[in-house]
């Protein structure tokens, strides 16, 4: 698989950085929303925000002449610790892990009195990994009915053992190295050294060394800074996006080949779309161009040290329109003109390199974005647009494994992965796997990932690692096209030679022809309607459940779930087909495995497509899949589309579907 290609890396110093420095971020990053809010109400409400208000700001009296707590300062002090320390829990050990990390993190706020993001980071993962070490001391011993006890007092009892830890033991640890780096900070502002932070920060970068430095050190100093003098300009150390806007720029003008034609819209989705990892492979075509980021990153720091200006709350991600949402009052003109002097002298002396270099052509920057790809140790959700407007994306190594999600995994799912597995075999490539998925049954070994285009937020979550292609035709969506040539690419040119991969217990592969075993009596010949009374997708929908629970194969309960799922993702699948089915949460509702298939020769309206066959579909295992493979290679074919069309028995659509049952 994918992971196989980047195995030697992994074992470098440099990973180990980049692995702790991705776990920081994941207790950061879902959080971030939190931060942005409370960047808002900061910049807003505070004494010197643009519409102070006493009551929200947290200055000044009230009526009774307390002074005014606001959100402000609860915000910084509970809120976000809690939730980084909730998070980083939840990582280790669900939601157990993330409500004993955030009973430990109380502790470490309240014993230290100042924002404990660093002590967060510490006690969230802590009390995740010692509850779930503590619940394996008794696993299986304890008496039935008594599991809810002993869970609850065990979190609870050592929770409150970790909170009195985080006050006596970890918060003046925190402290005193919060108030260290501190000084190291305000030396360095005080010295004018800050800038020489770059020659650190722009590097690591590109090696994906910044989160460890970003999340670790720099966001929680920010927030402390930010809460003493309403900004920080420790937020646009790594998050300014001019160094590598000035470097695409250079591309633009001096580059050459892909690169160059490339160079465009990398740009607009660095600098609009903050994913800075975008120009990192054409930093690594031309290793030289690392100082053009530094110089660009020291211009930008300088600038913000001598205007005095900074963020009042981080700006992830590193797009220009986070940063100057996140920008101080009275911060603007710095900020602003940091971005323009760094993306300035970033291209000038990125220009003079590529002038006096070599000429870069589409090799180099296909093999520039594999090896990015092997130094971040996953594939890059944005890698294939520095190549996709001129060729195919090249993976870091050779595709072997390409799954097919939809929400329940037994209809949609099945038959695009039979249409796309043909075409990939007919390409010359039959080792690479091509199975089909639920999306709740997921997991980050794959290559690469097909969905539905309104299931591809729900699929990324699950499968970072992987190449995501979303469609909105089952049967002859132009990406599967663009699929089977990433293949071809991928699994060439000097690639390695695919292992054969294995699937796991999720994994559903529908055999190609003969049978397999399992599908007698899947599809009847009464469960075949040559001519259906439906003339709404409701109606169609209810026909082939009917014929479904005629057949025992389902109870009424599957039929409510085949509305659900239609209401959520729509089963058109092109070719005038439509395949209904039940949603993941329904595969209790079904008894056996069979398939319905009702024709209706006058069309119905399916949600704006017009549909002339309908195929209910309820499969246990991976029984139904033979008929489902059968089906795509029939409506993949134009031609015995219309003998389905014009067949005037059910033994010719049985015929059609390749005698499935013998």
């Amino acid at each position: 698989m994918a992971t196989d290609t980047v195995a030697k890396p992994r074992t470098s110093a440099r990973v180990h950085v980049q692995k702790f420095g991705t776990f920081l971020s994941g207790m950061i990053m879902p959080n971030i929303g939190a931060f942005i809010a409370w960047g808002i109400i900061t910049a807003l409400f505070i004494e010197k925000g643009w519409l102070p208000v006493p009551a929200l700001g947290g200055f000044g009296t009230n009526a009774d002449g307390d002074p005014n707590v606001g959100l402000v300062g609860p915000m910084i002090t509970y809120l976000l610790p809690l939730l980084i320390g909730y998070t980083g829990g939840k990582m280790v050990y669900d939601v157990r892990g993330g409500v004993v990390g955030a009973i430990g993190t109380m502790g470490v706020i309240v014993g230290a009195g100042i924002p404990m993001f660093i002590g967060a980071m510490i006690m969230g993962p802590l009390g995740g990994w010692t509850i779930k070490k503590i619940d394996a001391l008794w696993d299986g011993k304890i008496r039935p009915g008594f599991e809810m006890l002993v869970n609850n007092f065990a979190a609870g009892i050592w929770g409150a053992l970790l909170a009195l830890l985080g006050f006596y033991g970890i918060s003046p640890l925190v402290s005193a190295f919060s108030a260290g780096a501190g000084n190291v900070v305000q030396f360095l502002v005080n010295n004018g050294l800050l800038p020489l932070t770059s020659i650190f920060i722009e590097p690591a970068k590109v090696l994906f060394l910044n989160n460890a430095i970003n999340h670790g050190v720099l966001t929680p100093l920010g927030v402390q800074q930010s809460l003493e003098q309403g900004k920080s300009i420790l937020f646009l150390l790594e998050a300014n996006p001019g160094p590598g806007l000035g470097i695409l720029l250079a591309y633009m003008f001096f580059g050459r080949g892909l690169a160059k034609g490339s160079a465009p819209g990398a740009a607009i989705i660095h600098f609009f779309g903050g994913i800075h990892e975008i120009y990192f492979p054409y930093v690594l075509m031309r290793p030289l161009l690392i100082l053009a980021a530094i110089a660009g990153g020291m211009t930008g720091i300088a600038t913000l040290a001598v205007t005095n200006a900074g963020l009042v709350a981080p700006a992830a991600p590193g797009s220009i329109i986070a940063v100057l949402a996140q920008t101080s009052r009275d911060s603007y003109f710095g900020v602003i003109l940091s971005v323009l002097l760094a993306a300035a002298v970033s291209f000038l002396v990125a220009a003079v390199i590529l002038k006096t270099g070599k000429v870069s052509d589409e090799d180099e920057l296909a093999e520039a974005t594999s090896r990015m790809e092997e130094m971040k140790g996953k594939k890059s959700s944005v890698s294939a647009a520095l190549i996709g407007g001129g060729g195919v994306a090249v993976m870091a190594g050779p595709i072997q494994s390409i799954v097919f999600a939809c929400d329940a995994g037994m209809g949609s799912s099945a038959m695009g992965a039979s249409v796309l597995r043909n075409k990939i075999r007919a390409a010359g490539f039959p080792d690479v796997k091509v199975t089909n998925s639920a999306i709740a049954n997921l997991t980050d070994s794959y290559d690469v990932v097909i969905t539905h285009q309104d299931l591809t937020e729900r699929a990324r979550p699950l499968t970072g690692k992987a190449l995501h292609y979303s469609v909105d035709n089952f049967m002859s969506s132009p990406r599967y096209d663009e699929v089977v040539e990433l293949v071809s690419h991928s699994n060439t040119a000097g690639a390695p030679e695919a292992a054969p991969a294995t699937g796991g217990a999720h994994a559903a592969t529908a055999p190609e022809g003969g049978s397999d075993g399992g599908t007698a009596g899947i599809l009847v010949a009464e469960s075949v309607l040559l001519s259906g009374t439906a003339t709404t997708r409701d109606q169609a929908i209810d026909e082939a459940g009917k014929l479904l629970l005629d057949r025992g194969a389902v109870d009424n309960g599957y039929l409510d779930a085949m509305h659900e799922r239609e209401e959520s993702v729509s089963t058109y699948m092109g070719s005038f087909l439509a395949i209904p089915h039940g949603t993941n949460a329904a595969k209790d509702h079904i008894i056996k495995s069979a398939v319905s298939v009702i024709r209706y020769p006058e069309g119905i309206d399916w949600n704006g497509k017009e549909v002339k066959f309908v195929v209910g579909v309820a499969g246990i295992n991976n029984e139904h899949l033979h008929i489902l493979s059968s089906i795509a290679k029939v409506f993949t074919n134009k031609a015995q589309v219309a003998q389905l069309e014009a067949a005037t028995t059910v033994e010719e659509i049985l015929d059609l579907f390749g005698k499935v049952n013998s």
